[in-house]
């Protein structure tokens, strides 16, 4: 088996240069096989507010220009480890959501197909139900880490079943998700009624709230996210809205009171040693950014998952 095939040397290359891919790794095109692929889905059409998420991918992959092979926190090199690969955007209608979660399934499963784990930069939290129906078609219905500043387990938005407040509903009702190991983290803010909360409470979701991060510690949320997925397969969806505005001010429904950047990559890098099958981050809207702070931040929260997903790999 050949080498892996690993980013544009920094030392030959200025990091202002070189391809525009994400961490400036190869195309999925360009080796023989890719473990990980990190692919874009440019589609912002199930937003309630604030537009724009369609830019996140490539504003995503420019932040991650910065970003080096070596992972001190979890002590590993993940372009070594496995290939890593882009695998481009996946083209989307637009203007039938519908139609856009049906071709977003169809690229999905397709690329994991030879076993390839995504990892996928939106656009909006709609394309979570396609990716999570594809985990499925894989690995069965996976445990659900979903960090975010609201539940997005909503019925419907103006009688629309699909968009970006509702895709952990329609997965729960679809049988793709491991409703014994269902968590939020990062939940605050206001809702409409106490009624979300109950209503999630049946679909089997746990919470905890970015007050419950500050006071009980990154370390111990770790531990208890563990124990609660367990040998499951697992699947992450982070909502870059889950970080406080003041570290992620270019999103489209932001709220105050969130996780910092640094605790939420710990408690990423607190799941070292589960059964990592795939995961996104999404509602990054570059227009309301401020000095590429989201875009950065999301950049770190992909690499992390990346990293994740070499560990799993390698073992």
């Amino acid at each position: 088996m050949t080498e892996p095939r690993g980013p544009v040397d920094s030392s030959r290359v200025p990091r202002f240069a070189g391809p525009a891919t994400f961490a400036r790794l190869p195309r999925i095109d360009e080796v023989e096989r890719a473990d990980v692929a990190v692919v874009g889905v440019p589609f912002d059409s199930g937003v309630s507010y604030r537009p724009g998420a369609r830019f996140g991918p490539s504003a995503v992959r420019e932040a991650s220009r910065l970003l080096r092979p070596y992972h001190p926190g979890l002590d590993v090199s993940p372009f070594e480890a496995v290939q890593v690969a882009d695998a481009g955007d996946v083209a989307v209608n637009p203007f039938d959501i519908r139609e856009a979660v049906e071709t977003l399934e169809g690229a999905a499963s397709a690329l994991m197909a030879g076993g390839t784990r995504l990892v996928t930069i939106g656009g909006d939290h709609t394309i979570a139900l396609p990716l999570l129906r594809a985990a499925a078609r894989e690995h069965g219905p996976v445990a659900l880490l979903h960090f975010d500043a609201h539940l997005d387990t909503w019925d419907t938005y103006f009688g629309a079943e699909y968009t970006h407040g509702t895709p952990f509903r329609r997965a729960v009702e679809e049988g793709v998700l491991d409703t014994e190991a269902l968590s939020h983290v990062g939940i605050r803010g206001p809702l409409y009624a106490k009624k979300d909360l109950d209503d999630d409470h049946r679909l089997g979701f746990g919470v905890v709230t970015s007050a419950d991060v500050m006071r009980r510690g990154v370390d111990e949320v770790a531990a208890a996210l563990r124990e609660r997925i367990g040998g499951r397969p697992l699947y992450v969806s982070v909502d870059i809205d889950v970080l406080d505005p003041a570290h992620a001010p270019g999103t489209g429904t932001p709220e105050a009171g969130g996780l910092t950047s640094r605790e939420l990559l710990e408690i990423l890098r607190g799941l070292a040693g589960c059964d990592l099958v795939g995961a996104d981050v999404v509602e990054v809207a570059p227009a309301y950014d401020h000095a590429e702070m989201t875009a950065v931040a999301a950049s770190h929260v992909a690499y992390d998952l990346v990293s994740l997903l070499a560990v799993t790999e390698k073992h």
